[in-house]
């Protein structure tokens, strides 16, 4: 696979390939199968079937209300729409607190047609990661600004800006490679520290309010289309819409932007 060339469809070897290739990769979500075609067509790497689906398709105020049955049914519709982008599964509240509890609910996401699945945080959670990688799922690890902690953190606020928060992130994402895990999210952190990450990480990361220093990044689909969903814009949300002037236009001018390297701007990243 050249640097610009696509894959016919994405496996996980190739996410450490692209790194190496120095391709940045492209992340959006997508809850269902007519936006996974356009997702698809317009060159998106990666599609996250995120928890978020809860906030911006569901109407409520946060992650938590998310089942193991939202998951998967948005998981089937995704990959019936979208055949070369790999698809991820976010594992909503709950579902991995325990190995076994994360097993059924991964091998759910994993028939419903998802290649991969997403966790929030370290701590225990690097044993979940470990359980799930030694029965042959794929993970991708959360940090940062994780929303299934918005009840811990009084809100959804920007970490790791006090040295001991950014010492323990850095921990963080070193552990959660060495128990398996194949990808990193970082959301939420200053662009500084995710950009230290990404260099010391031996996995690719995955940016979305972390700067531009990721290997790749993210965003929510509605925020990307401009999509009133009843919450605060985060800073780090651009409207593409605007200068794409279509749906597949404005997620084109997203994939080259991340691509070259445009977006994000400072303007989108925390200090």
């Amino acid at each position: 696979m050249s640097v610009h060339a696509d894959p016919i469809a994405w496996s996980v070897p190739q996410l450490a390939q692209a790194r190496a290739q120095g391709r940045r990769l492209v992340m959006l979500t997508c809850y269902e199968a007519s936006f996974a075609r356009v997702l698809d067509k317009a060159g998106v790497d990666l599609l996250l079937i995120g928890d978020s689906l809860g906030m911006v398709v569901q109407g409520h105020d946060s992650t938590l209300p998310v089942t193991v049955d939202d998951i998967a049914y948005h998981t089937a519709a995704v990959a019936r729409g979208a055949r070369r982008a790999l698809k991820i599964a976010d594992m909503p509240f709950g579902s991995d607190a325990t190995p076994a509890q994360a097993h059924a609910a991964a091998m759910r996401f994993i028939q419903a047609g998802a290649a991969m699945v997403k966790l929030e945080g370290a701590g225990y959670k690097l044993d979940i990661i470990r359980f799930l990688v030694e029965r042959e799922i794929p993970v991708c690890a959360h940090l940062g600004l994780t929303p299934q902690s918005v009840l811990r953190m009084g809100g959804f606020k920007v970490q790791g800006r006090e040295q001991a928060a950014a010492e323990r992130l850095r921990a963080d994402a070193l552990a959660v490679a060495e128990a398996g895990a194949a990808l990193l999210v970082l959301e939420g952190v200053p662009a500084t520290l995710a950009e230290t990450i990404t260099a010391a990480s031996p996995i690719p990361t995955i940016g979305i309010g972390a700067g531009p220093g990721c290997d790749g990044q993210v965003l929510v689909l509605h925020d990307l289309l401009g999509v009133d969903t009843g919450h605060r814009r985060p800073k780090f949300v651009k409207d593409f819409l605007a200068e794409g002037g279509s749906i597949e236009g404005a997620v084109r001018a997203y994939v080259e932007a991340v691509r070259s390297g445009t977006f994000p701007g400072s303007e989108h990243s925390y200090t």
